[in-house]
């Protein structure tokens, strides 16, 4: 037999071995193979039968690198899949399904030498030892009393080695290697909880969700995927815990997936609280672990000894055995598409695979995506609702405020807070009652802008401008990270009176430290949460009502369980709604009411304020009333129409080259060459620069498709790029089901 090696390594080359008769390779199994004078390992992606006939002696492979395959065959028909519907190269997929941590063999378990004392120890010659060797005696009457008679053997002092030698040799003690796992929620302290009781609406979910986990460890068909619309503060979070215990009492295995890996800690706790008794079976996987944080939990998930496993997107491929249970939270939340190779959602792998293992799926939100609701609507997933807080209170009440009017009150001048919002906050604060602030911008001011010629500080490697920072004094681009120092008079003209546009996070704290003096504030942005468990602490303190108002962009919109909080305010809700992006009205929708559902719960009610300049938007009115149902039938009315999804798939085909004509020209002879031969169905639109135009000193033009069904496209798309030889300095990117059209 032979089989087919990817090649672990930038150049994606993949050949065929043939297989020693010694060897059990089988397919998802890491080898070592022989490549032209060298060695490299890379990963079994088939088995296949020897050709009949050949020309060339078949070179064999070498060795195993593990005895176990670490990519189950399911993972490896995902991974397939994967590569066929989004156009990826199956190196991509196999990267991220064996992260680097796994794959390269710089990783390895940490171990430790461990000190044990032998049982039945003669005390006649524990005796004698206390009279010729006290060093020895010593270590030994610390191993004799410690638990489990076991020590470190780092414990016991960096001189006594010798003493260690001479105890073994008298067969006192014995010494020994263990593992030792790099636990990257070692520092927390759990408190453990018990399982709250359900309301009637809970219960029901809960009922319908441990009903389809059967009674088989695998059932023979998988049930429908559940969609879980449940509004902010109605449990249902509860129904995850108790629906991963009823998984964990059929001895299956529990994959729960968040959208930020801000969010992960928060979930962390909740879960190792509710089941601190499984004695560390709560895995942790996401980007920000370090390499032998990842590789230890990702052998404790290979191996079975984790049973729950929580993470962001990449999560999605946790080599879990005997799936049961797959949470996917917030499925509504843009960051679980991925921008790089291989562009997969999360969201729609997680369903694929609950259908492969086969298991039971939720996908829960306040807000759900309009992809999900239609396939509610076509009864393809099963919709689930929890439409009353779980403590029986009232949604917060929302007021719009129309920031035009405040704008002719101040004069002209840019309103941060409105009358109505300033007086909510003082009034808190009186209270004792905290606050959040919500603007999805960060630094001080948006940008630096000539008043005499309308020069602005321009990135020079981005088409954007610079955002003014004024903790660090200097002007930063949002898009590749350009740093430079702020101008004193305007570089064009000279004209001393260049000022600042706009504002942001910084900004808001520094207003309200004039206004509020006597508040304490904190800011949760990307900028102040550059240090390592930053977020965890500001929440924690806020938690305690160290804090009174907390400011921060949407790092807080979600998740977040605060019952002292009554007063939600959202500064500018128009930020995402005029952007070229079909999707802009349906983010703004979801962004504004998971911000709201930070308000009121607890035993307080709650207000929320809204900040706008247009005030008679669908996305406003409707997030106003908590009305998804309302909001979603007029979107999807325009969706139809125009043929956006969920009605079909859409596309986008990217040039990018640091010559702006000759990426231009390369995506117009490819939009000639998709336009021969397009297949019935698919709608092929015009070359047109991004909305972005350039980034990274790269320009960029792009194409939009558009089809019902996906495979097509991608199989019509990637045939051309295949034939078709591109310049050296220009990539061509494709994204199918795209969320990122700038």
């Amino acid at each position: 037999m032979n089989a087919r090696v990817l090649i672990d390594g930038p150049s994606e080359l993949v050949f065929d071995y043939a297989i020693p008769a010694e060897l059990p390779v089988v397919e998802g199994c890491r080898v070592r193979v022989p490549i032209r004078q060298k060695t490299s390992s890379g990963t079994v992606l088939a088995i296949l039968e020897p050709p009949k006939q050949s020309e060339f002696a078949m070179r064999e492979i070498q060795s195993l690198i593990d005895p176990e395959p670490l990519i189950t065959p399911t993972l490896l028909k995902v991974a397939r899949w994967i590569a066929n519907y989004y156009g990826s190269s199956i190196e991509s997929v196999i990267r991220s399904i064996l992260p680097e941590a796994v794959r390269t063999e710089d990783n390895s378990a940490k171990t430790r030498r461990i000190a044990t004392a032998t049982e039945n120890i003669d005390p006649a010659e524990l005796a004698k030892l206390e009279k010729r060797a006290a060093k020895q005696y010593a270590i030994l009457f610390l191993l004799i009393n410690a638990p489990d008679r076991t020590l470190p053997v780092a414990d016991l002092g960096e001189s006594s080695a010798p003493s260690l030698k001479s105890l073994a040799a008298k067969g006192f003690i014995k010494i020994s290697t263990e593992d030792v796992r790099r636990d990257p929620e070692a520092t927390e302290t759990i408190v453990p909880s018990e399982p709250l009781v359900l309301n009637n609406q809970q219960q029901e979910a809960f009922n319908q969700i441990s009903a389809s986990l059967g009674t088989s460890p695998t059932p023979p068909t998988p049930p429908s995927p559940y969609l879980l619309l449940g509004v902010t503060g109605s449990g249902k979070t509860e129904v995850y815990l108790q629906s991963a215990q009823a998984a964990l009492d059929l001895g299956k295995t529990v994959l729960v997936l968040v959208p930020e890996i801000a969010l992960t800690p928060q979930t962390v706790r909740r879960f190792k609280a509710r089941f601190s008794q499984l004695d560390d079976q709560v895995a942790v996987l996401h980007s920000n672990l370090s390499q032998g944080e990842r590789f230890d939990e990702w052998h404790r998930i290979r191996k079975g000894q984790a049973r729950i496993v929580i993470g962001a997107r990449s999560a999605v491929f946790a080599p879990l055995p005997n799936l049961g249970l797959i949470i996917v939270d917030e499925e509504h939340e843009t960051s679980y598409k991925q921008e790089n190779p291989p562009r997969y959602h999360a969201r729609d792998v997680a369903v694929l695979r609950a259908a492969f293992e086969p298991c039971t799926i939720v996908l829960g939100s306040a807000t759900p995506s309009l992809e999900s609701w239609q396939n509610t609507l076509t009864e393809k997933y099963h919709l689930i609702r929890l439409d009353q807080r779980a403590d029986a209170h009232s949604m917060p009440l929302v007021r719009v405020i129309d920031m035009r009017l405040e704008k002719q009150k101040q004069k002209g001048q840019v309103a941060i807070l409105s009358d109505r919002l300033r007086t909510a906050l003082e009034q808190r604060l009186a209270k004792g009652e905290q606050s959040i602030l919500f603007l999805n911008r960060r630094g001080f001011a948006r940008s630096l802008q000539c008043h005499g010629c309308g020069y602005v500080c321009q990135c020079p490697h981005c088409a954007v401008a610079l955002t003014y920072h004024r903790t660090d004094e200097r002007l930063v681009c949002h898009v590749c990270g350009h740093q430079s120092i702020v101008p004193r008079k305007c570089p064009e003209c000279s004209n001393p009176g260049i000022a600042l546009q706009g504002y942001g996070t910084q900004k808001v704290e520094e207003v309200l430290q004039k206004i509020l003096p006597e508040a304490r504030f904190a800011r949760i942005d990307a900028d102040a949460m550059r240090r390592k468990n930053a977020l965890k602490d500001i929440l924690k303190k806020f938690k305690t009502k160290k804090i009174d108002i907390l400011i921060g962009t949407q790092m807080i919109a979600k998740g977040l369980h605060f019952p002292n909080v009554t007063l939600v305010g959202i500064l500018n809700a128009d930020l995402g709604l005029h952007v070229p992006d079909f999707r802009a009205g349906e983010r703004t929708f979801q962004l504004i009411t998971q911000v709201a559902g930070r308000a009121g719960r607890g035993e307080l009610e709650g207000e929320v304020i809204v900040q706008t300049f247009t005030p008679h938007s669908p996305s406003i009115q409707f997030a106003r009333k908590h009305d998804f149902d309302g909001y979603a039938e007029q979107e999807m009315e325009m969706r139809r129409q125009f043929r956006f999804p969920p009605f079909a798939h859409c596309a986008v085909l990217t040039a990018r080259s640091g010559h702006e004509r000759r990426a231009e020209f390369t995506l117009q002879t490819l939009h000639l060459r998709l336009k021969e031969n397009l297949p019935a169905g698919i709608s092929l639109g015009e070359v047109l620069p991004s909305p972005l135009i350039k980034s990274h000193d790269q320009f960029r033009f792009q194409i939009t498709l558009r089809s019902h069904q996906a495979r097509p496209l991608t199989n019509h798309v990637q045939n051309i790029l295949q034939k078709t030889t591109l310049p050296e300095d220009v990539t061509v990117v494709f994204d199918m089901d795209a969320y990122n059209f700038s």
